[in-house]
């Protein structure tokens, strides 16, 4: 039985990522663009992602994002026997609603094969977090089945939280209250926030330090059941923020699994310059 994880761009694990350097699984991802009237960024490895912030800063029109048609979809599938697709939350992004018109074209060709589709209300490192979910169950040797049981279930207990200097590119593109963009960014104002259980960006708090952002997010992420285990953080052209944050959350959890990358193109066009995003198991 020949088994492929796919992921789209947010989640910001591409095609050679070193979770999958062992060679056990394949592993693909599926890019969505930023688009201008400009220029085209594709979210894959070689973009470069800084290049694509510092010009979106500058620019002056409209800009916005696109999601992997149908074709994309069944491209990544390939032609595997047993598949799982995790997308970008479908509250905010037709991401999900592609993947599963593909799954059901491709399983009417490949009747044998087994397909899932996760949404995962979420993006970026909740993301993450459920592909190596996945990898580590397939690992295993589980039924497709088990897995399908143990992943839904380990969503139920994933997070995201996220901090952003600014809001403009989420505000022009519909995804969060314009009314509270309005102080992101002003005197160093940063918006504290988290994925819904709908899978929408819910602002939480405002803040002006970075001493209290960093309280901010570890007293969510207690109230949210984390105490110890695996945490996942993205970061926007701020990787001492990011180092920061980890060294934080040690310092009030113990010793923690933490990993740290760069957001790709995707997630770096939402969390803009600065931005900060925390995946955690509760």
């Amino acid at each position: 039985m020949r088994y492929r994880i796919i992921a789209d761009s947010s989640s910001n694990i591409y095609n050679e990522d070193s979770l999958f350097s062992d060679n056990k699984q394949e592993y693909v991802s599926v890019p969505l663009k930023i688009i201008t009237s400009d220029k085209e960024y594709e979210d894959t490895e070689g973009n470069d992602t800084t290049e694509m912030v510092e010009d979106l800063r500058h620019y002056k029109g409209k800009s916005g994002t696109s999601c992997p048609n149908v074709s994309d979809w069944l491209g990544a599938f390939g032609d595997a026997d047993v598949i799982f697709g995790v997308t970008l939350t479908g509250t905010l992004s037709g991401c999900y609603s592609a993947a599963v018109q593909a799954k059901n074209d491709y399983i009417e060709e490949h009747p044998d094969a087994k397909v899932l589709i996760l949404n995962s209300l979420s993006t970026g490192p909740e993301m993450e977090l459920i592909v190596e979910k996945l990898k580590e169950l397939i690992d295993e040797g589980q039924s497709f089945e088990n897995i399908e049981k143990e992943i839904k279930s380990y969503m139920d207990r994933t997070h995201l939280l996220f901090s952003l200097e600014s809001l403009k590119n989420l505000v022009n593109n519909g995804r969060v209250n314009p009314a509270v963009a309005t102080v992101a960014g002003v005197l160093g104002i940063r918006i504290v926030g988290k994925a819904s259980d709908e899978g929408t960006l819910q602002p939480l708090h405002k803040c002006r330090r970075e001493k209290q952002m960093f309280r901010i997010m570890t007293k969510e992420m207690r109230q949210e059941g984390f105490s110890g285990g695996k945490v996942r953080i993205a970061h926007c052209m701020n990787e001492k923020g990011a180092e920061l944050l980890a060294d934080i959350i040690k310092e009030n959890f113990g010793e923690c699994d933490i990993t740290i990358r760069s957001c790709g193109a995707l997630c770096s066009f939402y969390a803009e310059k600065g931005g900060l995003l925390l995946g955690f198991e509760g």
